[in-house]
């Protein structure tokens, strides 16, 4: 069984061609979208013909958007675009920025090709921040908007930490020097004390003499 169909559009169809156009589609795209629509039919060479006339102003209306799309492409580069958004205090979305939110924005500054299909989001847009959004107004035809995503409100994403408290049972450094006085004392009371231990040692030089002395007598 035949998974593609050929038909011939009857209306021009985005992303699939214009009025006129021998396309091939899937089964079901044709059986549960084209046909049912009315938009295409089995091709004939008489019919063919007679949409001749409306194939031609589908083209003149085709090359006149190609023309316009060129020109809003090149006037797209370079264009910054502002979107206020709700968060919370680390700056966080409480809903992300979609396709259809920037097209809109872009609209509204005067860009009315732009679709929200026509924006390509490399990620999912969740803070405060600034994105360089990629619009794709055709195959051939990219820019890039600067878009800042700003609070509704004023946010401190920068306060300075302070310092943290020291931890307990950290030493503490020293207070002045009192313990030099002590070290001072300590190294006098060694001197004073070093005659007394010269002293002891020429008794026990003595002590035996006079032992002997002592015996004699």
């Amino acid at each position: 069984m035949a998974r593609s169909l050929k038909l011939l559009l009857v209306e021009s169809v985005d992303s699939l061609g214009i009025v006129g156009d021998v396309v091939n589609v899937r089964l079901g795209y044709a059986r549960n979208f084209l046909l049912p629509r009315g938009l295409a039919t089995e091709p004939s060479e008489e019919l063919m013909k007679s949409l001749a006339a409306k194939r031609a102003e589908a083209e003149r209306q085709l090359a006149a958007m190609r023309k316009a799309r060129e020109e809003e492409s090149a006037k797209l580069t370079g264009t910054e675009l502002t979107l206020i958004r709700s968060c919370n205090d680390q700056g966080h979305l409480y809903a992300s920025v979609t396709q259809q939110e920037i097209a809109t924005a872009l609209n509204g500054q005067g860009f009315q090709i732009v679709k929200p299909r026509d924006i390509r989001l490399a990620q999912v847009i969740k803070r405060i921040d600034s994105y360089d959004v990629h619009v794709r107004l055709d195959s051939d035809l990219d820019a890039i908007v600067k878009l800042w995503v700003v609070a509704d409100r004023k946010l401190d994403l920068h306060k300075d930490e302070e310092p943290a408290p020291a931890a307990q049972g950290e030493a503490k450094p020293p207070k002045g020097e009192p313990g030099e006085p002590k070290a001072r004392k300590a190294e006098g009371k060694d001197e004073a004390a070093e005659p007394k231990g010269k002293m002891a040692e020429g008794e026990k030089k003595k002590k035996p003499g006079g032992d002997k002395k002592a015996k004699k007598g």
